[in-house]
């Protein structure tokens, strides 16, 4: 598989906002919606962790707009606009491994083990403001077009600011 380390990735957590960069030029920003608990770390926090981070694994490449998935499986249903305040994942993830030992990486703090990801979401409406339970939520548009320009191994850099 090619790999193509040009591209990066930097969430920002004050803007709510997803900067695809190639080549250090900003190709592309979407607006995206992190933890309504906040920033951190720790397993079962539900806070959106900082830090650098890899893609690890892409998932739901053929599935239709909106499929919600359950622990990374295609259920073949389709969501329906959320205001229930259900942290449904549809269309694609993302999922992210970090990569800094005692930060994002380990025991109780594991960004890869806490199956942080950025993914689909019904709740549109809420996106460009916090609402998550820890990942990154986009539009279901947004993450399918995101999903077919990046590759695993792409550096995604949780910041506050």
């Amino acid at each position: 598989m090619t790999k193509n380390y040009s591209i990066t990735i930097k969430v920002s957590i004050a803007k709510q906002k997803l900067f695809l960069y190639q080549d250090k030029a900003l190709i592309k920003e979407y607006p995206v919606s992190t933890s309504k608990f906040g920033i951190g770390n720790k397993y079962g926090s539900n806070k959106t962790p900082l830090g650098l981070h890899i893609i690890s694994n892409k998932i739901g490449r053929s599935a239709r707009s909106r499929a919600i998935f359950k622990r990374r499986i295609n259920t073949k249903k389709i969501a329906r606009v959320s205001k229930t305040g259900q942290d449904l994942i549809t269309s694609r993830i993302l999922r992210l491994q970090g990569v800094e030992k005692g930060k994002n990486k380990g025991k109780g703090i594991d960004s890869f083990k806490r199956c942080i990801y950025i993914h689909g979401t019904p709740e549109e409406k809420l996106i460009g403001k916090p609402a998550s339970h820890g990942c990154i939520r986009m539009k279901n548009k947004d993450i399918i077009a995101l999903f077919q320009r990046v590759t695993r191994g792409v550096t995604v850099n949780i910041v506050r600011r």
